[in-house]
C-alpha cells in the first residue's frame, strides 16, 4: 500500500491535493542544523490547502496524503538480508525522527511477501542496501512511504537489537553482487 503522493512546484496543485484529504508535508532535502545545541530539521507536518501559497513555486515540494498510523517501521535491507523494527513514538507525533527521546523499538517481521518485495525493489534499482519507512495502521497494515538509499540504520542496530553492521561488512567482504 501507497500513500496517494504528489511531487510539484505548483501551488494550484499541491492546494488541491491538500484539500481532498488529510495530507503532510515532507521535505526532499534538508540541511541538518541545531537549535539550542539539539539536532533538528524540517520534519514531516500536517498541511492544509488554506497553508499552500505562492512560495511552492520556488522549488519542489512533497505532498502525501496522511495515513492514520499508529507506529513506524523502518526495514533495513542489506543484500537478500531484511532489518525490520517498530517504532513507536508518543501519540500525534507525524514524524518519528522529531522525538528521537521519546521512542521505543522492536525488532518485527515484514509481513509475507514483503521481503522479497524489498528485495526486487533494490535489484530493480541496482541496489544492494536500502532504509526502507514504513507507516502501520491500526490493522497491522504497512504503507510504504520512500527508500533511503543511504539511510541511517546504526542507531536501529543497538536499539533493536539487529546485527545490520556484520550484514554490510560481510556484503562488502564478499564483494558479490546478490543480485547478479
Amino acid at each position: 500500500m501507497v500513500p496517494a503522493t504528489l511531487i510539484t512546484n505548483d501551488p494550484t496543485e499541491a492546494k488541491a491535493f491538500c484539500a481532498v484529504q488529510s495530507a503532510i508535508y515532507k521535505p526532499l532535502h534538508a540541511g541538518a542544523y541545531d537549535i539550542e545545541g539539539e539536532p533538528a530539521g524540517i520534519w514531516a507536518a500536517p498541511v492544509g490547502a488554506d497553508e499552500i501559497d505562492g512560495a511552492v513555486g520556488h522549488s519542489a515540494h512533497l505532498f502525501q496524503a496522511r495515513v492514520p498510523k499508529v507506529a513506524d517501521v523502518r526495514a533495513v535491507v542489506v543484500g537478500e538480508q531484511v532489518f525490520s523494527a517498530r517504532i513507536t513514538a508518543p501519540p500525534g507525533v507525524v514524524d518519528w525522527r522529531a522525538e528521537y527521546r521519546s521512542l521505543t523499538y522492536e525488532p518485527v517481521a515484514c509481513p509475507d511477501g514483503m521481503r522479497e518485495a524489498l528485495v526486487r525493489f533494490l535489484a530493480d534499482f541496482g541496489l544492494n542496501f536500502g532504509a526502507f519507512d514504513f507507516a502501520v495502521t491500526a490493522d497491522g497494515g504497512w504503507w510504504f512511504l520512500e527508500c533511503n538509499p543511504n539511510g541511517q540504520w546504526a542507531w536501529l542496530e543497538d536499539a533493536a537489537g539487529l546485527p545490520i553492521t556484520t550484514a554490510i561488512a560481510d556484503l562488502l567482504e564478499n564483494g558479490e553482487d546478490p543480485h547478479a
